[in-house]
């Protein structure tokens, strides 16, 4: 089997990655060792900045995870959103008032679905889009050649051989793929021990739901539909011995009475698991043809839901640059900018929950620390820990350009807020917004205001048949008058309103799209390019 793109791992990373090569008509497979999807209950949080990032891809379903998706203006942007600004209630370290706000039109400020659901919705896309999954073949081996890599898997039939330009490990906290590819991490030895589980309360008043910390750990109690509760513990005393070892009903009722210090009986148990604050950190995300995505490139203490998060925002990143590469459309660093761009931002995720998991560690002033750190968040204090959280802080490093030209635009690697928009063009116009403007296609220039759009269009030319311009008037004020958007919703150029007559702008282009040579004649546009916006 002769693929451009092999994707180990058919969780969500590894199925949103494939549902994005493949939209971009890039030959993708995957392959995925479990039969079917797993129901045990895992990650069920989005945070602010991976939902807008899904926003902008098309990745979000019309009338979201029942009904629970709301933001952006309308316009061209799909049936799940609904209007207004939103905040929602969070927490740090456990203590509750953290508060995590987005700009008006941008979706809800977290979402909540179960993992279970969103693999399903990203393969049902992949499938959709043209990928290949291949699920119940287990990869036994990968060696890199000079221009492909072999992977080897056994599958219900029996092996299988797959000839891939490039392969994306995202086969979890245990990668095979990091593992044969040779790249080393970096990591911190668990020092904790915790258990997760679903079970009925026999007395439903013994425990209520939410966050209780004790002089011995920590409970987590979150209500389930079905009336059970999903139970997390937390000892910081030590490690546990027998890491591989599966956790007993009893176990887990032991460990929850002994840390709310009195009994508390538990019926029907299931999906017991462990888990610590074991970290790893992999040295580089791409080694030659071999890329790592989610946990099989970084893995942290699970406070704060950030986990699912880190590995959309990955797939989001890795997707559309490993596409164009695959196309020939890629300057030369456009790969390379992957690592450059996700692990510093896998770094600061890991660096943020070790924080807290030592602000949750039990010390004699742990009431007073909690305290304080409670009325900090209540007064309003929490803001920047918000953004830390929700990824809305995150800025990617100006890759792109000499650092003059960095110096004297300003924007790049940063996020474009949402914006109404009205388009121009042959057939009249239409109004949208900048989330309807990137839905599921291509990088943008977007040419607004007092600009000259003629200008830009023949700067633009030679990448014509990867590029859109759209010339567009935005209702409220946004600081550019030209922007390159690249399709994740990052800024990859821009200049302001009136100024510098697109300096720089063929110099990004190139960096991003590779060098073009003279004017490129565009017969046709690929499929994710053709719009209804002239």
């Amino acid at each position: 089997m002769r693929v451009q793109v092999a994707v180990v791992g058919g969780g969500p990373v590894g199925l949103l990655i494939a549902a994005e090569l493949a939209a971009f008509g890039v030959d993708t497979v995957v392959l995925e060792a479990r039969d079917d999807v797993s129901e045990q209950p895992k990650a069920t949080t989005l945070h602010a900045r991976a939902v807008q990032c899904l926003a902008r891809r098309g990745r979000l379903p019309e009338g979201g995870f029942g009904g629970s998706v709301s933001g952006s203006f309308g316009g061209a942007s799909g049936g799940c959103f609904a209007g207004g600004s939103s905040a929602a209630d969070f927490h740090f370290a456990g203590v509750p008032g953290l508060v995590i706000t987005v700009p008006e039109g941008e979706p809800v400020p977290i979402l909540k679905c179960p993992q279970a659901e969103l693999e399903r919705l990203f393969e049902r896309q992949a499938r959709a889009a043209g990928a290949r999954v291949l699920r119940g073949h287990a990869v036994t081996g990968l060696v890199e050649e000079p221009d492909a890599v072999v992977v080897t898997a056994a599958g219900p039939a029996g092996p299988v051989s797959c000839i891939a330009q490039y392969v994306v490990g995202a086969d979890g906290a245990r990668s095979l793929v990091r593992e044969l590819a040779g790249i080393a991490s970096d990591t911190y030895p668990a020092t904790v021990s915790a258990l997760a589980g679903q079970a009925r309360l026999v007395d439903p008043g013994a425990l209520s739901p939410g966050w209780h910390r004790t002089p011995r750990g920590w409970l987590a109690a979150k209500p389930d539909a079905d009336g059970s509760l999903h139970l997390r513990t937390l000892d910081c005393a030590g490690a546990q011995g027998e890491r591989g070892a599966a956790p007993t009903p009893e176990e887990l009722e032991r460990e929850v009475s002994r840390i709310a210090g009195r009994d508390i009986r538990l019926a029907e148990p299931r999906w017991l698991s462990r888990f610590s604050d074991f970290t790893r950190l992999a040295r580089r995300f791409r080694a030659g043809r071999i890329l790592l995505a989610g946990d099989a490139a970084h893995v942290h203490f699970p406070i704060g839901g950030q986990g699912l998060s880190t590995g959309v925002l990955d797939a989001v990143n890795l997707g559309w640059k490993l596409a164009l590469t695959v196309r020939g459309e890629a300057g030369a660093e456009l790969l390379d900018s992957y690592d450059r761009e996700r692990r510093p931002a896998a770094r600061r995720v890991i660096e943020n929950t070790r924080a807290q998991l030592g602000l949750m560690r039990p010390v004699p002033e742990g009431d007073e620390v909690a305290r304080m750190l409670g009325a900090v968040l209540a007064d309003g204090g929490g803001e920047g820990l918000a953004g830390m959280v929700s990824g809305q802080d995150t800025v990617y490093e100006r890759w792109v350009g000499s650092a003059d030209a960095v110096r004297s635009r300003g924007g790049e690697g940063t996020f474009l807020a949402n914006a109404r928009l009205h388009t121009g063009g042959h057939r009249g116009g239409a109004e949208t917004d900048l989330i309807g403007m990137l839905r599921g296609g291509g990088p943008v220039l977007l040419v607004l205001g007092g600009s000259v759009p003629d200008l830009y269009e023949e700067l633009v030319r030679p990448w014509g048949g990867t590029v859109r311009v759209v010339r567009a008037r935005a209702a409220a004020a946004v600081p550019y008058g030209a922007v390159l958007v690249r399709p994740d919703g990052y800024v990859g150029w821009a200049e302001a309103e009136g100024g510098g007559g697109g300096e720089g702008l063929r110099e990004a282009l190139a960096a991003y799209f590779g060098a073009r040579c003279g004017e490129l004649a565009v017969v046709g546009r690929p499929p994710y390019l053709r719009d209804s916006f002239g």
